[in-house]
């Protein structure tokens, strides 16, 4: 099976339009980032490493510390990657609680 293209590209390259579909919507860049940690378990420091780096999205995901384990819990996905939904959600105004799938919300 022949995999989508969004896995060739860089994550840096894919990002600002993410951040920038975010703060359309009156969300914030930090939020897109807590998405970003939140499904990968990077840090700050190692998602901006790789965003200068210019790292794509399959070795983004493949070096990821640690894979959220809700991240099963995201039913959508956008060429396989729930990044995209999570972000969705966030444009449209969901609570970040909700976004990240914590208990209780």
């Amino acid at each position: 099976m022949t995999q989508h293209r969004i896995y060739t590209m860089s994550v840096a390259s894919v990002y600002p339009h993410y951040v920038a579909k975010a703060e359309k919507k009156g969300r914030t860049k930090s939020e897109v980032d807590e998405i970003f940690r939140w499904l990968t378990g990077y840090t700050q420091a190692a998602l901006e490493a790789h965003l200068v780096a210019g790292t794509n999205f399959e070795q983004f995901f493949a070096a990821a510390p640690r894979l959220h384990p809700e991240r099963v819990l995201v039913k959508g996905v956008i060429c396989g990657v729930r990044l995209d939904k999570l972000v969705d959600e966030l444009a449209k105004g969901k609570l970040m609680e909700k976004i990240l799938r914590r208990a209780g919300a």
